[in-house]
């Protein structure tokens, strides 16, 4: 069978900070019109939740938009993950969709520790607050037993957008296999969680990423103004759109890391042998249904919180002022962002730092997640040229670092956030090769040293 062929295909694409609808050429690939709005945290109720009805809106909004120009033939949905929703016997949320930055009473938190499958089965590793979609549905079946024994239905964050829209209910594999604890990337099939839990009957039936679920409900094509059958594809956690154009144009083994609030590092080629639990190592599946292994750390919230302390910078003068910062020894130890990463419990900390220029602290910045990436690269034992893509793919300073202490190849993607454009592909068409920029390692004089005293510092 012939795949569809579509012009346009409009993309869902909610990420913790902002949401999106993006249409994108399928020819070229590229974004042709891009409506967003930031993905707002509600603190009152039972626990902090997101804005569903808010998303909601600003979606049908945007669709409705962006029907009329440029208008689109399809839809996908990618979406963060570490989200759930649950809903009732009517098919309306039974429980807000918990905010995975929340924190769970210590009660709790020892009660699922003690309840979780160990990580040779999931290759899902033990994570702070709500990264576990596990430790999720445990807190709101302990604490809230009541609303909790109104679900009906537990559905993964993407595809409860995708049911929305098509009123057909479903889970995937990406969304699954992403840090929950409730996916055996081995056996293909869930974990023993769920009937340790006893929700194996509360779950959507398992879909792929690249199933059509339905077309656009009739009354919400008719609010939309849509003139023909629109399809919705199942949807896919952002991560793995990322990764998704890579597997389709590239040979492993490479790496690809994908920005955003997190990094995600993924050792395309790997395997899952060497992985530690305990440094936020893990495995992610993709769209096909493998296992990838895996590393990340919040490094996008990182560097916006420090630019904010930083202000505005000359990225070339930044570039200059590394030679001095690797001089001066003035550098940054992790976390900026605690809870995550390849170096959990460690204290953010300065060195040296306290009389530098705006520059050189940038430089200071750029280099602390240049470590932080290639320690990430190096625990999943990721090997060949490194992809990077979303907003990182941007800062020439942390590519030209990135490129050094690996000391390979990086190809950047700038014009590019990967995750629409790997959502589109779930619609069958080809992914497009766009700009790309290649920076070859290059010797900093002294940062071998540098790394050196970096990580002596920690212990």
């Amino acid at each position: 069978m012939n795949a569809p062929s579509y012009r346009r295909i409009a993309v869902l694409d909610i990420g913790k900070t902002n949401a999106k609808v993006v249409v994108l050429d399928a020819g070229t690939g590229a974004e042709i019109a891009v409506l967003k709005r930031p993905n707002v945290t509600i603190k009152t109720g039972p626990y902090p939740h997101y804005d569903i009805e808010a998303l909601w809106s600003f979606a049908l909004d945007a669709l409705k938009r962006l029907a009329q120009a440029p208008g689109f033939d399809a839809i996908s949905i990618t979406t963060h993950g570490a989200a759930a929703a649950l809903l009732d016997r009517d098919g309306a949320l039974a429980m807000p969709v918990i905010d995975y930055e929340h924190e769970y009473p210590q009660e709790i938190r020892d009660a699922y520790t003690a309840l979780r499958p160990s990580f040779d089965e999931t290759f899902s590793p033990r994570l702070a607050m709500g990264l576990n979609v596990g430790a999720q549905l445990h807190y709101q079946k302990s604490a809230f037993p009541a609303e909790f024994g109104k679900v009906a239905t537990i559905l993964t964050y993407a595809q409860y957008w995708t049911a929305r829209l098509t009123g057909v209910a479903a889970n995937e594999l990406t969304s699954l296999g992403c840090h929950t604890d409730l996916w055996n990337p081995k056996t293909g099939n869930y974990s023993s969680l769920i009937d340790r839990l006893g929700i194996r009957g509360l779950m959507a039936p398992v879909r792929s990423a690249f199933d059509a679920l339905g077309p656009v409900l009739p009354e919400i094509a008719a609010e939309l103004g849509l003139a023909a059958r629109v399809p919705v594809y199942c949807g896919i956690h952002d991560s793995n759109a990322s990764l998704l154009p890579h597997l389709v144009n590239r040979t492993a083994p490479f790496a690809v890391v994908s920005t955003g609030t997190w990094v995600i590092n993924f050792g395309v080629g790997g395997d899952l042998d060497h992985l530690d639990a305990k440094r936020d190592a893990l495995a992610n599946v993709d769209a096909y249904g493998r296992a990838v292994p895996s590393s990340r750390f919040m490094g996008g919230r990182e560097f916006e919180i420090l630019s904010a302390e930083i202000g505005p910078v000359d990225e070339k003068a930044a570039q200059a002022a590394i030679g001095a910062v690797v001089d001066k020894g003035m550098m940054l130890l992790p976390n900026i962002a605690p809870g995550s990463g390849p170096f959990p419990g460690k204290a953010s900390r300065r060195i040296d730092a306290d009389e530098a220029s705006r520059e050189e602290r940038h430089a200071v910045a750029c280099l602390y997640l240049a470590l932080m990436t290639d320690a990430c690269l190096g625990l999943i034992g990721a090997k060949g040229p490194i992809i990077v893509e979303g907003p990182f793919a941007l800062n020439e300073t942390y590519l030209k670092l990135l490129a050094a202490l690996a000391d390979r190849e990086v190809v950047a993607l700038p014009g590019s956030t990967g995750t629409s454009q790997g959502a589109a592909l779930l619609t069958g068409i080809r992914p497009v090769s766009g700009a790309e920029t290649h920076v070859p390692p290059a010797e900093i004089a002294g940062l071998a040293a540098y790394r050196d005293r970096w990580y002596a510092a920690m212990e």
